[in-house]
């Protein structure tokens, strides 16, 4: 090396500078993140969905305390139809450390660039009777979409999203990005048709999802006999093998084509991802999404009028070394770091 080059870079990263970050994008989340030299340590304190503030007498508040996005577990797995367990979804994913802050690809610190907090989980009456924890459900989000708070929700096992849709889409249907191994549209069995395995089919039918805005991304699996409703209600479902003949780029492309500018909620069912990747899951599925194809199609979504999703159907005792909790939390943080970008909150950001 140049001596010359020793001598600046020692002059701006050595001595009194040897903390400073001079890259302004860099500074403005380094400011927020160390006092004196220092940030908090990712293993102290009370867990929280992002290490976000824990904020729980926010749901009880009229204007949820100010909050432009809430985080809140919804940890009820009663529509299960294999492997239960989903119901510690939220705690796993509660004690996940290190996911952000800064979000390189997106150039955002969503829990500083927006006001966001953990609530909590959503308050069941009932442990054993599903129709009564999907009213819980539908009730509590109904209240926040009423106060204009956008909400991101940790599950609990897919039928939860079906009372979260009823609550946001009552106005206006909503378009859906749907990451999954299976499309979820399926009827009746077993006495009910509230089981994960049919929400989509429940919100269309309710009015509150648009079918034709609505794109099904990573479905496989021997239940294809049961997602006829999917196409025949003008979803776009792109099966596995038609995902790894295009490639997340082309994708992309048609996510944006489908679901348009108007309000979108994002599905992530972590059962999307092969179990190399997240075995700790209900109903795993071989051939599936890699972490980085995931990236991708997320990635690709920003600019996206998003009013709200949910991360889905992890079950962490199948799981030995907590993988399936780490790509939950990371796609949960992805779907925050797009929120940043939504219309949906344009001119209500903190970031400059």
């Amino acid at each position: 090396m140049d001596r010359s080059e020793l001598e600046r870079l020692r002059g701006k990263y050595a001595g009194p500078q040897e903390s400073a970050t001079h890259d302004p994008r860099f500074r403005r989340v380094a400011d927020q993140l160390f006092k004196d030299g220092t940030r908090l340590l990712p293993y102290a304190g009370v867990p929280t969905l992002l290490a976000a503030p824990h904020r729980p007498e926010a749901a009880s508040l009229s204007d949820c305390g100010g909050l432009q996005v809430a985080l809140i577990g919804v940890p009820m797995d009663l529509g299960i139809s294999n492997r239960p367990g989903a119901r510690f979804g939220p705690r796993a994913l509660r004690t996940i450390e290190r996911i952000g802050p800064y979000n390189a690809v997106l150039d955002c610190a969503p829990c500083h660039d927006l006001k966001v907090a953990d609530i909590g989980d959503v308050p069941f009456r009932s442990r054993f009777d599903l129709t009564r924890c999907h009213e819980d459900i539908e009730q509590f989000f109904a209240r926040l979409n009423q106060a204009g708070i956008l909400t991101l929700a940790v599950g609990g096992d897919h039928s939860v999203t079906h009372p979260i849709l009823r609550a946001l889409g009552r106005d206006q249907p909503l378009g859906l990005v749907h990451i999954d191994a299976h499309c979820d549209t399926g009827g009746a069995f077993d006495g009910t048709k509230f089981h994960h395995g049919g929400p989509f089919r429940n919100a269309v039918l309710d009015g509150v999802l648009d079918p034709r805005r609505t794109i099904q991304i990573g479905i496989r699996g021997s239940s294809e006999y049961l997602w006829e409703f999917s196409r025949d209600a003008g979803m776009t479902v792109i099966p596995m093998q038609e995902f790894t003949a295009q490639g997340a780029e082309p994708i992309g492309r048609r996510i944006r084509e489908v679901v348009g500018d108007g309000p979108t909620y994002v599905s992530f069912d972590i059962d999307s991802l092969d179990p190399a990747f997240a075995p700790g899951t209900g109903t795993p599925e071989v051939g599936g999404l890699t972490t980085r194809e995931v990236l991708q199609i997320l990635h690709g979504l920003k600019g996206l009028n998003i009013i709200g999703g949910d991360v889905v159907e992890v079950a962490p005792q199948y799981d030995s070394t907590t993988n399936t909790a780490q790509a939950g939390a990371q796609m949960l943080f992805e779907i925050l770091s797009l929120m940043v970008f939504s219309p949906a909150l344009a001119g209500a950001r903190l970031r400059p």
